[in-house]
């Protein structure tokens, strides 16, 4: 009788704690909350089967009560905000003195412009990009717009 108890407990303990992992550590449906499922159902079946349909119902009552209540703990304790990302990167590209550049004027590629590189203006790194083709790194190449945050440049012949 002891050692049934004891199973029952061992299984419905271990099943609700990766249930728990499941849904703390391991996002989505795996194979984790799944075994974690079957062996809470196993537990409250050999609760059922060895001790007899009373003490079945109080198992499977409190293993529900438990379950729940440590999902709602879970919440209202904010614990899982730990997990969640808050921070918000509002940086962009070319914010810093975009006005310092004008349209015409001419630099020189530190990159390959793939559109998209680095290329040197008045020695500062601006991000640049062209109208589609490809420029290689350490080519002259001259501003053709300046629209919000990009610079669009051209590969002087």
């Amino acid at each position: 009788m002891l050692l049934d108890w004891v199973t029952v407990v061992l299984l419905i303990g271990i099943g609700l704690l990766l249930i728990v992992v499941e849904l703390v550590f391991v996002p989505g449906t795996t194979v984790v909350g799944i075994i974690g499922f079957i062996l809470t159902a196993i537990g409250v079946w050999i609760g059922y089967a060895a001790l007899g349909t009373t003490i079945g119902h109080i198992i499977l009552a409190g293993t529900v009560l438990v379950g729940a209540l440590a999902f709602v703990y879970s919440f209202r304790s904010d614990s899982w905000s730990h997990f969640a990302l808050k921070n918000q990167n509002r940086g962009h590209v070319n914010e810093d003195n975009p006005h310092l550049l004008e349209e015409g004027e001419v630099g020189k590629t530190v990159s390959a412009l793939r559109p998209q590189g680095t290329a040197l203006f008045a020695e500062r790194h601006h991000e640049v990009q062209t109208q589609g083709e490809f420029v290689a790194p350490n080519k002259a190449i001259r501003i053709i717009r300046l629209s919000q945050n990009k610079i669009i440049v051209e590969e002087v012949s």
